[in-house]
């Protein structure tokens, strides 16, 4: 699973025609940019990332829900490039921690210049005292397409359970989500970050879903 942006956006640029609208991919984390030209791939849409444009956008993310981010991040980044956008906003869901995780600050609640190391080593401090299913952990994700500053349509849902790994995942940056090498799965024994596409749709994954919703938006658009 693991891939960067540039081949992705690079082998979809290769393929875009006239025909076909452009679409921004509403984010700055080159990784994210990779699972959104996924999301899109094979739509009449031609994908394109905010440094082909010059842009470098901040959008607000202090909204109380990850559609609502997701929301204010697809028109910002559509007023900005006067382009339609893809924009998305997730968190992992930990039930045992009760008021101590946030799945909206999954990314920040180490602190504003933490590492991703240091991020999963703060999330193995917190789990420490848990065994077994109260290690139990699932991600949610909020979608938005948004164009001229106005919202098309947006989703939120929330995909498999997993469990929080005892330790730190080999690939702990990959696709710039620290927490998939740390999420597990004991039906593969294998963590997120290197299940097949079979794999998570079998998981009923977020992704996938989102994959679906998204492709049957466009086809009934287009």
């Amino acid at each position: 699973m693991g891939h960067s942006l540039c081949p992705i956006v690079a082998r979809l640029n290769m393929t875009q025609t006239s025909n076909n609208k452009d679409i921004l991919l509403g984010t700055g984390n080159t990784a994210k940019q990779a699972m959104l030209a996924e999301l899109i791939e094979g739509l009449p849409v031609n994908p394109v990332a905010p440094q082909d444009l010059g842009l470098n956008s901040s959008p607000d993310e202090t909204a109380d829900s990850h559609e609502q981010v997701a929301r204010d991040k697809a028109i910002q980044w559509s007023l900005d490039s006067g382009m339609l956008t893809i924009a998305t906003d997730g968190g992992l869901v930990i039930p045992v921690l009760g008021s101590k995780w946030e799945s909206l600050f999954t990314h920040r609640f180490a602190g504003s210049s933490a590492t991703d190391t240091d991020r999963a080593e703060e999330l193995l401090k917190l789990m420490a005292p848990y065994e077994n299913n109260d290690r139990s952990a699932s991600w949610v994700e909020a979608l938005a397409i948004a164009e001229n500053g106005q919202v098309l349509t947006s989703w939120s849902l929330e995909g498999a359970t997993g469990l929080i790994a005892e330790h730190i995942g080999k690939n702990l940056t990959d696709r710039g989500f620290w927490v998939f090498s740390m999420w597990y799965f004991p039906r593969y024994q294998r963590t997120y970050d290197v299940l097949t596409e079979a794999e998570r749709s079998d998981l009923n994954d977020h992704w996938v879903q989102l994959k679906n919703l998204v492709h049957g938006y466009f086809l009934k658009t287009f």
